[in-house]
């Protein structure tokens, strides 16, 4: 763990973080340590690592990485295969991504990176309205797409990056090649129940939640998501050691400290922005207030679709089945990843890598 002499004073993350101002009035964090973090996660990389931030036009900042294979090289084709995008989920950075990188740039460019407002790029203010917040994340994107200098992409989005990887395609579906979702938030409806007049009330059934989820989600409607952990102040790490010890297993081999939940602290600890903009797209964390259930049917046929999900998830995979009958004919197809729970990616690396390297062989 960091020595707790290094820390930054706390900024006022927002009217309702204010309400913990009780509390300890400094975090252990900064973006320094962040960095610190991440460089130790990235030292584990093989391939040839390509680190900067790009600049949008806006001059908001998106941490990127970008991963080639160096025995790769001279081979013919390497250079004009599809790249892979990698899109990380709420609370997220590049550094989860970690068991996977190496695997999927053998045979072509992957690209990953801090989605607007977490990990190391820029923390701007997002809308309070749920379709504008969606759209300064998918602008976001296609920007970066175009600062980067992609034509087209395999795009790919894990559980909040699935949901914006799927908006964005629907928007710019001439830029992706085939989607592929891992665990994604925000598909399903939230049935509105109504008891009045004898009406029987209905309920989504959904798998049971962990209990780091239920946790969030008891202060999600009067705080930002993360707020308590920016609150516990000289707490926070241990506080993610608590909720999150899945974080330290899933990587345990790769390393034996606390370096992951170091990382998710540091990602999570700072000034709050794309938790806001999550905040304001999310009626709780597992419902979006723009299901993309209701939409998906806007992606184009001709775009290929894979649905990857974990078959211990707390996602309900049932909207997998539900968007196989919405696109009918267009290529869709589901799959359930065994023993793996949301972060499929770090729950069974292998048996995902294989996946989706057969996913982007089939592309080119």
């Amino acid at each position: 763990m960091d020595p707790p002499t290094t820390t930054a004073p706390v900024q006022n993350d927002s009217a309702s973080d204010s309400a913990w101002s009780w509390w300890p009035s400094w975090r252990p964090t900064s973006m320094s340590l962040l960095k610190t973090a991440e460089s130790k996660i990235l030292a584990c990389i093989q391939n040839d690592l390509w680190a900067r931030f790009v600049t949008l036009p806006n001059q908001d900042r998106i941490w990127t990485l970008t991963l080639t294979n160096k025995a790769a090289h001279k081979e013919p084709g390497q250079a004009t295969r599809t790249p892979l995008v990698m899109v990380h989920g709420f609370g997220g950075g590049v550094g989860l991504w970690i068991r996977n990188l190496d695997a999927l740039s053998q045979s072509r460019p992957v690209y990953a990176f801090d989605l607007l407002g977490f990990g190391r790029s820029s923390r701007p203010t997002f809308p309070k309205d749920a379709a504008k917040a969606e759209e300064q994340f998918v602008t976001s994107i296609e920007q970066w797409r175009q600062s980067v200098g992609l034509e087209n992409m395999i795009l790919l989005g894990h559980s909040l990056g699935g949901y914006l990887a799927t908006s964005y395609a629907i928007q710019y579906p001439s830029r992706v090649s085939h989607l592929i979702l891992v665990d994604p938030w925000g598909f399903p409806e939230r049935l509105q129940t109504n008891t009045e007049a004898g009406q029987r009330t209905e309920v989504v059934k959904r798998p049971t939640l962990p209990r780091w989820v239920k946790a969030v989600a008891a202060v999600v409607s009067l705080f930002n998501p993360l707020a308590v952990i920016r609150a516990a102040g000289p707490w926070g790490p241990g506080l993610v050691n608590r909720f999150r010890p899945d974080f330290k297993s899933k990587f345990e081999d790769l390393f034996d400290d606390d370096t992951m939940t170091q990382y998710i602290y540091h990602c999570n600890a700072q000034t709050p922005s794309g938790e806001v903009g999550f905040r304001a797209m999310s009626e709780s964390l597992g419902w979006a207030k723009r299901p993309m259930l209701q939409r998906v049917h806007l992606l184009p046929h001709s775009i290929p679709l894979t649905m990857l999900y974990g078959e211990w998830s707390w996602v309900d995979n049932s909207s997998g089945d539900t968007v196989l009958q919405l696109r009918d004919q267009a290529p869709t197809r589901v799959m359930v990843i065994n023993k793996a729970s949301h972060h499929v990616y770090a729950d069974q690396p292998e048996e995902f890598n294989r996946v989706v390297q057969n996913i982007c062989s089939s592309v080119n």
